[in-house]
């Protein structure tokens, strides 16, 4: 099978950006659910909580989701999507490791292993109505993956038996081997035989460790055959379901991508190729009774970073290459501290027809995207193609489980990482197949020079061309090492990325930068802030020619720099011919509660300072807060972006102030008394992230004023680091508006 090169590329990105041109309706973000929202009273906010897999229930108007955490399961009301309500959790007296339902009744997995040499655990029979567990039943080993059949006769389980990754580095075989769990259903739902699982041998069929096979993942047909995915063997096994016999299998095989970033280096290049990597599929789901699709995640030794579909004879039908990684880098989305290892990760996969349009979902674990895919209908069905729809932020971090609720046009994906100290928790979110809620992204890049996607991400601030409205221009900071200034065209929607220069000395690029604000001069160059960090690298200004080259550096003064704490420099903008830079919090010579506003005239050399107060924290989690933009209005108004270090439902500051430096003159360095700026509120920008119906990104970072006075915002999304990848680029209106509206 061919990998799919430029031709991919281009074809993911003209989706990207002409989503009215579908011949797909496009699904929009209705709503997201925190998991903590369903924890049982008493319990404390901060308590971990995960939604691996997820289960749709009672005609799609509610969601089952396991928690590992809690050991049971979670309910949430979906009535009305786009305001999800918490239900209750029951308790499965065990590690839920997946649920599907009929009926009032959700089947659980359980794993109660207490050792990887004496795997054990049961399949749960909850019922829905009664929150009460009324069937426990042995499934001889630690059970993964539970799919039901499409007729409801027959529930399969994937019993892996994992591996010890400590014992041996991992290799196996590791005994115990695996099997295929089964159970046939009565007219009640309930299981006819569960004292009795039936067992499916899977030994002696891999090529890869034959006498340890560890199922992984199962789905089930409309002819009641099961597909086994035995990742760690890199193998794929058919079972019919009404006499438990293996009827094919064959290896996963391997796949060959060009056009990856195989290095971590903290640079985007999409300019390596992976050779004859094992695809050791994790997720699968049947498309048909012929077709299925494996998110090829890996996992000891392989991972291709993208999902094929096979037909049950064995045949790859279509391998997507390496799409995943060029959408997940159009899109702001690619984590490259990943890139040495597997990627984008592609872990998980549903199917599901919304009206005539078999569609595809496949989750991208490390990205915190799920790629939506056509299943085109060809002439004789000779051909097989799966053409890309769009991308949906997960809108948490390590989407796992996906169901799809055609009924309702609904799909909704669980996001399984839970970490509070890092700002993020686990979540459910849901999206429409309609206009009811946000269209997302809201910025991708386009494919630059090489024909691969323009790589970005962690945008730290914004400027606006001085003639053209339709254009503005961005930096990133450190998290890459790369310094960058895009080019962003805002007459389209979403927002494009359309070119970057890289900033330079002497033909090479400026290392050790850590770029948190720019500003436009009306000759076209820019300025642009670098925060120092004490002992590791110098505040300075950076006078960039449009070709990229810098012409001239400014460090702070000694009396500046020395004052320095650990968080410096976050905005500069332009004003006749002073330069203005915010500081972000307090340094050594402020008083408690304050920062600065630091000017530079340019003509005359000189440098003065102004205190500006900042607000107190106001979130019920605490945090700091602190300054991360500042542009100029004009008449020696500036806008000051003021943001606490929160996000979700514990953001409370995300603010736009005024000051005039015009009213409040600047004190020379060393002054006893400095002035304070008086500040004016002139937007709440916090309700403007919450209308993306998603987590709310605790990073607002640029702000500025186009030639047509049109205000825009963007997010930092941490590079894909511990944070959900999402990048928030807001259109607030026009100027006037806002300043009339105070």
């Amino acid at each position: 099978m061919k990998n799919l090169g430029k031709s991919a590329s281009l074809a993911v990105v003209a989706m990207s950006l002409a989503t009215s041109a579908f011949a797909v309706e496009p699904f929009s973000r209705l709503s997201s659910f925190p998991i903590y929202e369903n924890l049982p009273k008493g319990k404390e906010k901060a308590t971990e909580t995960v939604a691996e897999i997820v289960a749709s229930a009672m005609k799609g108007t509610m969601l089952i989701y396991t928690d590992s955490e809690l050991e049971a399961i979670g309910k949430v009301d979906i009535f009305d999507p786009a305001s999800p309500k918490p239900a209750g959790i029951v308790k499965v007296g065990g590690e839920p490791t997946s649920v599907t339902v009929k009926g009032n009744y959700a089947y659980v997995g359980v794993n109660t292993s207490k050792s990887y040499i004496k795997p054990s655990g049961y399949m749960a029979v909850v019922d829905l109505k009664t929150d009460k567990t009324i069937a426990k039943c042995d499934v001889s080993g630690q059970p993964d993956s539970v799919a039901l059949s499409p007729n409801g006769k027959y529930l399969a389980i994937a019993i892996e038996n994992e591996r010890d990754e400590d014992l041996n580095d991992g290799v196996i075989p590791q005994n115990p081997a695996g099997h295929l769990a089964t159970f046939r259903l009565n007219d009640n739902g309930l299981l006819s035989n569960c004292d009795n699982a039936a067992v499916t041998n899977l030994t002696g069929l891999a090529d890869i460790a034959p006498t340890d096979p560890e199922p992984e993942f199962v789905s089930i047909n409309t002819l009641n055959q099961a597909v086994v995915t035995l990742q760690e063997n890199n193998h794929i096994v058919i079972v019919d379901l009404k006499n438990n016999k293996v009827v094919n299998h064959y290896s996963a095989g391997t796949s060959s991508i060009t056009g990856v970033d195989n290095t971590k280096d903290k640079a985007i290049s999409l300019t390596e190729s992976l050779a004859d990597l094992k695809r050791e599929p994790d997720a699968v789901s049947w498309i048909d009774d012929n077709r299925f699709v494996t998110a090829n995640e890996g996992d000891y030794e392989g991972g291709s970073r993208g999902f094929t579909v096979f037909s049950k004879s064995g045949s790859v039908l279509f391998d997507s290459g390496s799409q995943t990684e060029r959408l997940a880098v159009s899109m702001g989305h690619y984590p490259e501290k990943r890139s040495h290892k597997k990627g984008t990760e592609p872990e998980g996969v549903a199917v599901g027809t919304y009206g005539d349009d078999r569609l595809v979902f496949v989750g991208l674990e490390r990205a915190n995207l799920v790629g939506v895919y056509q299943d085109v209908k060809t002439d004789e069905g000779l051909n097989n193609r799966f053409d890309f729809v769009q991308a949906l932020p997960s809108g948490g971090v390590g989407p796992e489980g996906i169901v799809t609720i055609p009924s309702r046009g609904l799909v909704v994906i669980a996001n399984e990482k839970d970490a509070v100290k890092d700002g993020y928790r686990s979540n459910l979110t849901i999206y429409k197949q309609d206009n009811e809620g946000v269209s997302l992204p809201q910025i991708v890049s386009v494919d630059g020079p090489n024909d691969t996607p323009i790589g970005w991400g962690a945008l730290s601030g914004l400027t606006a061309n001085a003639t053209d409205p339709s254009i503005l221009y961005a930096v990133n900071d450190s998290f890459y090492s790369t310094a960058d200034i895009f080019t962003i065209d805002v007459a389209s929607r979403p927002a494009r990325i359309v070119s970057s220069r890289r900033i330079t000395k002497a033909g090479k690029p400026v290392e050790n930068l850590d770029l948190e604000g720019i500003v436009a001069a009306p000759d076209g160059s820019f300025w642009v802030v670098s925060e120092g960090k004490p002992e590791k690298r110098e505040s300075k200004l950076l006078h960039v020619l449009p070709t990229g080259q810098v012409a001239r550096e400014v460090v702070l003064p000694v009396a500046l720099e020395s004052q320095m704490k650990k968080h410096g420099l976050e905005g500069v903008t332009l004003y006749n011919d002073t330069l203005y830079v915010a500081v972000q919090r307090a340094w050594k010579d402020d008083a408690k509660g304050y920062t600065k506003i630091i000017s530079h005239d340019l003509k005359a050399g000189t440098w003065g300072v102004n205190a500006y107060r900042l607000d107190e924290p106001e979130s019920p989690a605490g945090g700091w807060v602190g300054l991360s933009e500042i542009t100029s209005l004009g008449n020696g108004d500036l806008a000051i972006v003021e943001r606490d270090n929160k996000g979700g439902s514990d953001a409370a500051i995300k603010r736009i102030y005024r000051v005039s430096v015009m009213h409040t003159a600047a004190a020379e360095l060393g002054a006893k008394e400095v002035p304070v700026l008086r500040k004016t509120l002139i937007r709440d920008v916090l309700a403007d992230l919450n209308r993306a119906n998603g987590w709310a990104p605790d990073k607002l970072e640029g702000l500025t004023v186009a030639a047509d006075g049109t205000v825009y915002a963007v997010t930092d999304n941490d590079g894909v680091d511990d944070s959900t990848g999402e990048t928030l680029f807001l259109n607030l209106g026009p100027i006037d508006k806002i300043l009339a509206s105070q």
